[in-house]
């Protein structure tokens, strides 16, 4: 797979992503019709869906298909909104814009946007257990699948990360602190994200064990490459602020690292998560370029 065809790729699983979301999700008519708008302003306002995305291309790296997979991934999605929702809200990081377009709380009012998140988080369960039901045969995994994402986007995985983000705001913290912080605030979504599309997919369990090694390391990367496009990004291109994190004295990897130091790290994290699926196929190629693109994006 050439960088054309894996861009092809991308915009093909995102679209299918998106048009599920919004068929998900529909404009209700009746008396909660705010809420909805509310959920879809922020679920439907674009972004890169590279958890989905993770989800399928690790189902199909261990040959499996993404029908059954499919709701599963936008579950994930449906949480990862919501996470970002109230990640906006005042009390959090206080952010006016996301995805280029006023914050979902600047939208429509803090109370509806709490509201929208938490709709949000419940409906991705609601998803979850509809695919069970779908399908019986697989019921016990789809159960499997629940306990996980909960725990990866609970105290022990997302929501534990943003309360040590939180409390340590204008504190300084051991590098070995501030990784544990983003392997649960951002690793652990995206290392379930691959668990899930691999489980789901008939992995064996060498499959998966190297899929969620390689899941661990590009979430750290992902969460490197924030920092750094947060110091020297582009706002047109990311539609959000810049340098927030260093206004509010956010510990990250260029503040206790340094710029140069942190693209190191980030390199180094890529190159493990891809000799982690070396085994695999030209079916993990999606993955392997996926790995590339969260350290060369550009927001």
């Amino acid at each position: 797979m050439n960088k054309e065809a894996f861009f092809s790729y991308l915009e093909e699983r995102k679209s299918l992503i998106e048009k599920t979301l919004e068929a998900t999700i529909p404009l209700a008519s009746n008396e909660r019709r705010s809420v909805y708008e509310a959920m879809r302003y922020s679920l439907l306002a674009g972004g890169k869906r590279i958890r989905p995305i993770l989800c399928l291309a690790s189902a199909e790296a261990v040959g499996g298909e993404i029908t059954s997979v499919l709701p599963v991934a936008c579950a994930i999605e449906c949480i990862h909104t919501y996470s970002l929702i109230h990640d906006d809200l005042p009390a959090m990081d206080n952010d006016d814009f996301r995805r280029g377009r006023p914050t979902c709380h600047r939208a429509f009012g803090e109370g509806l946007a709490i509201l929208a998140g938490d709709a949000l988080l419940t409906e991705a369960f609601a998803m979850i257990a509809q695919a069970g039901l779908a399908h019986p045969n697989k019921a016990h995994m789809f159960l499997r699948v629940t306990k996980a994402i909960a725990q990866a986007a609970g105290v022990e995985g997302m929501v534990g990360g943003q309360v040590m983000d939180i409390e340590s705001e204008g504190k300084g913290l051991l590098f070995s602190t501030l990784e544990e912080m983003h392997r649960l605030k951002t690793g652990a979504m995206i290392r379930v994200s691959v668990f899930s599309g691999a489980y789901l997919g008939g992995g064996t369990e060498g499959e998966i064990s190297a899929l969620e090694e390689y899941g661990g390391h590009l979430g750290l990367a992902f969460q490197i490459a924030d920092d750094i496009l947060n110091v020297i990004g582009d706002k047109n291109l990311m539609g959000k602020t810049t340098g927030s994190d260093a206004s509010r004295g956010k510990p990250t990897f260029p503040s206790l690292l340094g710029l140069e130091e942190s693209k190191r790290k980030l390199e180094e994290e890529v190159l493990k998560s891809l000799e982690a699926i070396s085994g695999f196929d030209e079916k993990a190629d999606p993955l392997r370029h996926l790995a590339t693109y969260v350290m060369e994006r550009e927001h």
